[in-house]
C-alpha cells in the first residue's frame, strides 16, 4: 500500500506546476503586453486620421466658405481663373 501512496504522491507532484516557473511565465506575459501597449500608445500619438476624415462635409464646407483656404494655389478652381480672365476681357 505504501508503494501506491508514494507513486500517487510523485504523480501529483509531477503534475503540479512549479510556482517560480508559473510566476516567470506570467511576468514575461505582463511585460510583453506592457511593451505592446506602449507601442500602441505611440502609434496613436501620430497625427494620422482614418480614411475619409478629410472628406467629410463640414471640412469640405469650410474649404468652400473660407477664402483664405479656398483660394490658395492648388485648391483654387482653375475654371475660376478662366472666368475672371474672360470677365476682365469682356469688360474692357
Amino acid at each position: 500500500m505504501g508503494f501506491i501512496m508514494e507513486f500517487a504522491e510523485n504523480l501529483i507532484l509531477r503534475l503540479m506546476e512549479d510556482p517560480e516557473e508559473r510566476d516567470r511565465k506570467f511576468r514575461e506575459h505582463v511585460y510583453a503586453v506592457k511593451d505592446q501597449c506602449i507601442k500602441t500608445k505611440e502609434m496613436w500619438s501620430y497625427p494620422l486620421r482614418p480614411y475619409g476624415f478629410w472628406t467629410f462635409e463640414r471640412h469640405n464646407a469650410q474649404l468652400r466658405w473660407d477664402a483664405q483656404i479656398s483660394q490658395v494655389p492648388g485648391r483654387r478652381d482653375p475654371y475660376d481663373d478662366l472666368l475672371q480672365q474672360t470677365y476682365k476681357a469682356s469688360s474692357k
